[in-house]
């Protein structure tokens, strides 16, 4: 698992540029994000293959990580709600406080990971009482490009959550 004080400087050096920016996000203050909004223009969409549950191999999945083509810095310091499944990296009392945010249900654990810039580092908190990895969720909070390396994944962006909730459009 990844340290505490990884958490921090990640969270830190990705959103280093958001001293300013509002701390709290309220329902018309947030941009809403896709996935595919995460990847370089260049990219169209994730590709098929890592949608997939596939054989597990000897390899540990995040040996099979894919490269990251880039990621996309004009939302860092924005409020954002971006949808995705829990992936739990660190919990406190009864909920989840650190997770990696992914786009469909077993990437990291089931699948290999998807590439960097689709993945999201989200500490909170407030920790989340999440009802297991296959329950959607909506996290709305502060977005930045960050780099943290986990066990599981390389991960591309940061999100201090204010608010998770059940995925709702």
């Amino acid at each position: 698992m990844v340290n505490r004080n990884l958490h921090r400087r990640a969270l830190l050096a990705g959103l280093a540029a958001t001293a300013l920016a509002p701390s709290s996000a309220h329902a018309e203050d947030y941009i809403d994000l896709e996935w595919e909004d995460l990847l370089p223009e260049i990219e169209a969409t994730i590709p098929n293959a890592l949608r997939g549950v596939i054989e597990h191999e000897n390899a540990p999945l995040a040996s099979q990580q894919p490269a990251s083509s880039g990621v996309r810095t004009e939302w860092n310091g924005q409020i954002v709600r971006l949808p995705g499944f829990i992936v739990p990296i660190e919990y406190r009392w009864s909920g989840v406080s650190a997770f990696i945010l992914v786009p469909y249900v077993g990437a990291c654990l089931h699948v290999p990971p998807p590439p960097a810039n689709q993945l999201v580092f989200v500490t909170t908190e407030i920790p989340y009482k999440n009802t297991g990895q296959f329950e959607a969720v909506n996290v709305t909070g502060m977005f930045g490009v960050s780099s943290v390396s986990t066990q599981l994944a390389e991960i591309g962006y940061a999100l201090s959550a204010d608010n998770i909730e059940p995925y709702s459009l």
